[in-house]
């Protein structure tokens, strides 16, 4: 009886154990099916999503000639243009357009009336945009040269449209405005030039070029603009020597224009780039005059003594190192020269009547030069 008992309890565990490898078998069945499922979901998702994204960055009809006027009013954002240009055809999708250009790092769009064609590829339209070239003739250009500070290319900007002067450096200087470009062009634009000390916030930052328009009456927001663009697509190209030599874009364009108001058609601007820099880790104040000048808004041939005793930040004979920002807008040489300057031991240079540049390792030496050359 007792062994019938243990036959019986043998046989019940193995049916339970059967049930449980039966269940387990269902288990892993399910488990597997839910998991290709899921797998083929996922690849149905994201290969769709990827032909979509992609689909939508080409463009919208790439053999149309049809052209289309498009309107980009001021202040519009990202948001804004993509779906004008959504809505007029120019574009597939929005939405991809707005991350496309955050993905970039895009900015700086300009305001106006475009021609446009479904035909254009994403970065035409970003450039464009960018540089607020229609498909139509310049009205009219502004070209600034280089050396020159914010009070003359107010003066440049002026002739050149119904602007005065005054109501041009109004702008410029105010702090809102100024505010709103940092948050614009977050690379190049900074809080830097927000201090107290520096005289015209955008002094500098104006990048010497001929500018075309195409509208008769930009507003000065939409002049500036197309400068900033220009001088961030400059910059860009710079990132990296800037990253090496731990230099903000406000110093970089500073010690440039210090190069550029210094230097001669016949000099080196790398030697002079190097005096600056060799001065500075000696502990010696520039003692450049153009700083002088600056700190007395004149502009004249001739630095008297007297000049050099003005109690302002930028004059470089009574305060060390860098001026607290630039002093006018430096070309891509003087940029240069600032990012990589030669290698020398010069601490001193003296520029000739003749336009001749002198360097010299030490004062006794500069002094002779000076004897010499300058009456």
């Amino acid at each position: 009886m007792k062994k019938k008992e243990n036959n019986d309890e043998k046989t019940g565990f193995t049916n339970k154990l059967m049930e449980r490898q039966n269940e387990a078998k269902v288990v892993r069945k399910v488990v597997a099916i839910i998991s290709i499922s899921i797998f083929l979901i996922a690849i149905l998702v994201f290969g769709g999503g990827y032909f979509y994204i992609n689909s939508a960055l080409k463009p919208v009809d790439p053999d149309s000639k049809e052209e289309k006027k498009i309107e980009i009013p001021i202040g519009a954002g990202v948001t804004n243009i993509s779906q004008i240009l959504e809505d007029n055809g120019v574009i597939k999708n929005a939405r991809v357009f707005k991350y496309y250009v955050k993905f970039k790092n895009e900015s700086g769009f300009m305001a106006g009336e475009y021609v446009m064609t479904p035909s254009m590829t994403l970065p035409q339209i970003v450039n464009s945009l960018k540089t607020g070239k229609v498909m139509q003739k310049a009205v009219f250009k502004i070209t600034i040269p280089e050396g020159k500070q914010l009070t003359e290319i107010a003066e440049i900007i002026a002739k050149n449209t119904s602007y005065k002067s005054e109501e041009i450096l109004a702008v410029l200087n105010d702090r809102t405005y100024i505010e709103s470009l940092i948050s614009q062009y977050p690379e190049l634009l900074s809080n830097e030039m927000l201090n107290p000390l520096i005289k015209y916030p955008l002094e500098g930052y104006l990048f010497p070029a001929t500018y075309p328009f195409y509208r008769k009456d930009p507003s000065i927001e939409e002049i500036v603009q197309v400068m900033l663009n220009k001088t961030k697509s400059v910059v860009d190209e710079y990132r990296m020597q800037m990253e090496e030599k731990q230099m903000t874009v406000h110093q970089v364009l500073t010690m440039a224009s210090l190069i550029e108001e210094e230097a001669t058609a016949k000099v080196d601007r790398d030697q002079i780039s190097s005096v600056f820099y060799n001065r500075i880790d000696s502990g010696m104040p520039l003692q450049t005059d153009p700083t002088v000048l600056y700190a007395k808004g004149e502009h004249k041939e001739k630095v008297y003594y007297s000049d050099l005793e003005i109690e302002d930040p930028f004059n470089t004979y009574i305060n060390p190192g860098l001026t607290p920002g630039p002093i006018a807008n430096a070309g891509i040489s003087s940029i240069e020269a600032a990012l990589e300057p030669a290698d020398t031991d010069f601490l001193y240079f003296l520029a000739t009547p003749e336009g001749e540049v002198l360097f010299s390792k030490t004062l006794t030496e500069h002094n002779e030069k000076k004897a010499e050359h300058i009456q």
